[in-house]
């Protein structure tokens, strides 16, 4: 047998077969764990759909994700910060 056959090793420029649909997250400080796999969670102020790779914004106390930083303020200050859904 050679070397890495029969193991299901990936060399450093195969990458899994994307995951498709949505991933549910639990959101801690810092990072968070993956609790069901998906390719991207969406955005709680918006809906617009955040791979997971590039996810940088959540909530640890409401649990929820945010496509950008405004996003954010819209959330905490949704009377000074308003974001149209879908924008």
């Amino acid at each position: 047998m050679r070397r890495g056959e029969g193991f299901g090793l990936l060399n450093r420029y195969e990458r899994p077969a994307p995951m498709a649909g949505e991933a549910e997250l639990r959101y801690m400080d810092g990072d968070f764990r993956v609790i069901r796999p998906g390719a991207f969670v969406r955005c709680a102020v918006t809906g617009v759909p955040i791979p997971l790779e590039e996810l940088k914004y959540w909530s640890v106390d409401l649990q929820e994700a945010y496509a950008t930083p405004e996003a954010v303020l819209s959330r905490q200050h949704p009377d000074r910060f308003p974001i149209k859904r879908g924008a």
